[in-house]
């Protein structure tokens, strides 16, 4: 019988970026408006297009072999699984978010204290239940469905809730009282699933995979020529995962310099970089990094 994993793969805001991760990877996946089964170019894969708040109890139950979801979401449903990677992107970059518990800005509530006896919306109950026990807070809590920022002041006074940016909260008017937790997508395991030799290399083999494309999503690859006498001055500017590669050019004067930088830093080198004497320097994209 032909072994099989099957991977959760979140369905809503995490839907599109899940994907192009993958596709970093190497697995492309194709998903069927009218189906919750994506197809997936890995015969030995099954998808199933779940919303990410049900992944970590499917995964728990072993009708999910593998998933990702948000520590969020693990934490709120308890979910007795395996993390294996944290796997740090958003909907709209590679960062966390975070849950906050957010008021008016005309708001009488000044600090999270001021919650004492208040009704909260959340769709987040327990994990928010969980924050204000800590704080010896006792105040309502209720489920919100969606459109959550819309319900203060009129329907409750406060609301716990996920935020990338802040943007939505601003738009709405809403200041930040504290943060309860900052969470970060996680590929997660049915601890069953782990115990099958096979399922266990195939999991570590996706999981290296992804966290490869992440890394290579913040990285860039840069070459160049230099002059031997300048080749000290030109490896001294590069902040290298590694050390960088040196090879010999036809030019017996010259060396071909090669390296990964973060791409956040490389506008400020590069021009550094040409005045201690590097030429023809070209930045190049990568897929995956794996160190």
């Amino acid at each position: 019988m032909k072994k099989i994993i099957k991977l959760g793969i979140p369905k809503g805001s995490l839907q599109n970026s899940t994907i192009e991760l993958f596709k970093k990877a190497g697995f492309n996946i194709r998903i069927n408006e009218r189906s919750y089964k994506p197809t997936i170019d890995d015969t030995s894969i099954e998808c199933l297009l779940i919303r990410a708040q049900e992944i970590p109890k499917y995964v728990e139950q072993g009708i999910l072999d593998i998933g990702l979801s948000g520590e969020d979401w693990i934490q709120e449903t308890d979910a007795d699984v395996r993390q294996i990677s944290e796997l740090v992107y958003s909907k709209t970059g590679l960062g966390k978010v975070k849950l906050v518990i957010a008021v008016p800005e005309n708001s009488d509530i000044k600090s999270v204290n001021d919650l004492q006896g208040k009704r909260i919306a959340t769709e987040l109950v327990n994990v928010t239940k969980t924050y204000l026990k800590k704080q010896k807070i006792k105040a309502e809590v209720e489920f919100s469905w969606g459109a959550t920022e819309v319900k203060v002041p009129d329907l409750v006074d406060a609301i716990s809730e996920l935020t990338e940016t802040g943007s939505s909260l601003r738009a709405n008017n809403l200041r930040i009282l504290d943060v309860i937790l900052e969470s970060s997508t996680k590929l997660i395991a049915n601890k069953t699933s782990l115990k099958d030799s096979w399922k266990r290399q195939k999991i570590d083999d996706i999981a290296l995979l992804l966290k490869a494309a992440l890394l290579a999503g913040e990285n860039v690859g840069l070459k160049m020529n230099v002059e031997k006498k300048n080749l000290k001055a030109v490896v001294a500017l590069l902040p290298a995962l590694k050390k960088p590669t040196v090879s010999n050019l036809y030019d017996s004067n010259s060396v071909a310099v090669e390296v990964i930088v973060e791409e956040k830093i490389v506008r400020d080198i590069i021009p550094k970089l040409r005045k201690v004497g590097a030429e023809g320097i070209v930045e190049y994209p990568l897929n995956k990094v794996i160190y």
